[in-house]
């Protein structure tokens, strides 16, 4: 089973918001993130679909990943307007990130944005994989943005080794890797 499916994801975020504001959460994350000197992920996505990518980022960190969210961890930048100023920022965050997640969710299509960062970070070093966040949107989308196909996929799921939840990175069913060893090079292999 898919660790993030759409039910999942606002599952996990109405969750975090029945204990805490979803404003609290993000600044109390945010203020983790700073200690950072670099992140995991860098997350592109739509924002309009904000609640469901709440989730997913709650479920990725869960496990001990660290995700740059822009409107979370620069939340003065105006991504709803296409500057120099809020490319080089971007570029800076894409860069600091091993890696960057192309959350596919039923918003992604209107983002001025994701086509953008999933082609300057596959660029910078390779390490780009499709999110998706599966609901019904997921198929039409996939049809529609023939592209996806040329990118792995993550999901979760149960390592045999140690017991614990944790990230994979495929290219089919039976071909994958720990993300772990996919970011220090490893491709996805046969299982």
């Amino acid at each position: 089973m898919p660790l993030f499916t759409e039910q999942a994801a606002r599952s996990r975020a109405r969750n975090a918001s029945s204990i805490k504001s979803a404003g609290t959460i993000l600044s109390e994350r945010s203020r983790q993130q700073v200690t950072f000197s670099g992140t995991d992920i860098f997350l592109s996505h739509a924002f309009d679909d904000k609640e469901m990518l709440l989730g997913a980022v709650l479920l990725i960190e869960d496990l001990g990943y660290s995700v740059y969210l822009d409107w979370r961890d620069d939340p003065s930048l105006d991504r709803k307007h296409v500057t120099p100023k809020t490319a080089a920022r971007l570029r800076e965050q894409m860069k600091a990130s091993k890696c960057l997640f192309y959350a596919v969710t039923p918003s992604t299509v209107d983002s001025v944005w994701m086509k953008w960062e999933l082609g300057y970070k596959d660029g910078d070093n390779g390490k780009t994989a499709i999110l998706p966040i599966v609901g019904s949107h997921m198929e039409a989308y996939s049809s529609s943005q023939e592209f996806v196909g040329l990118y792995p996929y993550v999901s979760g799921g149960t390592s045999t080794q140690d017991g614990r939840e944790r990230l994979w990175i495929h290219r089919s069913p039976s071909i994958y890797v720990l993300f772990e060893a996919w970011l220090k090079g490893k491709e996805p292999f046969e299982r």
